[in-house]
């Protein structure tokens, strides 16, 4: 009869141990999958193109960054939370053998999305623009679209030389309410980035500034 018990309750045992390494590798998996469908929605965020052309004025940058965002941000705009982006631009002057390369600029331009729950509507901010969409596609279009952004002033670079450049964009999580940006949320993902976009260019030779035109002296008129 003892010898029965102690079988059943080795056995019992062993069970126990089985299903709590199932339960175990159960919660390891769905951590990974939840995780990794974070980070898929990351990775399909990107910069798709961006190049520095020259004005009267100095250096502008125009760009297209393709934005995803992971059902976390997306719940969150639903319910009137911002969310602020930030948009990091680093140009630089390749260095040689015995030099380091040279920071030329390191400008950053703050953007903004929300929904606006009166109007039903995404406001978004890009720069001192702010325009609104009806579709959250829509308004992540136009919050990825930058046009004449003012980065490097007249003389900030010389015509003919060889610059690199890198682009990248990302939520700024230091702006999210306090509770979220402290992984206050199980399960959230409060993180969205692209990779850096790097390119190389030739200095274009800055465009003159248009010349007003001359005043006409006009003849005083006689009695």
């Amino acid at each position: 009869m003892m010898a029965s018990f102690t079988h059943c309750c080795r056995r019992s045992d062993a069970a126990c141990r089985k299903l709590a390494g199932l339960w175990l590798a159960g919660v390891l998996l769905a951590g990974w999958l939840l995780a990794a469908s974070g980070a898929i929605a990351a990775d399909k965020s990107a910069v798709k193109k961006a190049g520095i052309r020259a004005t009267p004025l100095g250096y502008v940058l125009d760009a297209d960054v393709d934005i995803a965002l992971n059902p976390t941000l997306e719940d969150a705009l639903s319910k009137g939370i911002n969310l602020y982006f930030l948009l990091e631009l680093e140009v630089s002057r390749p260095g040689n053998w015995w030099w380091f390369d040279e920071d030329i600029a390191t400008p950053v331009r703050k953007l903004r999305i929300y929904y606006h729950l009166l109007l039903r509507r995404y406001v978004v901010e890009n720069g001192y623009v702010t325009r609104t969409a009806e579709t959250l596609s829509e308004a992540l279009t136009l919050l990825g679209r930058v046009n004449d952004w003012q980065v490097i002033e007249r003389g900030g670079l010389k015509t003919g030389r060889r610059y690199d450049a890198r682009l990248r964009l990302r939520l700024d999580t230091d702006r999210l309410p306090k509770p979220l940006s402290i992984g206050g949320v199980p399960g959230a993902h409060w993180e969205l980035g692209t990779a850096w976009y790097k390119w190389s260019f030739d200095a274009p030779a800055v465009l003159a500034a248009p010349v007003a035109p001359a005043a006409v002296p006009v003849a005083p008129l006689t009695p």
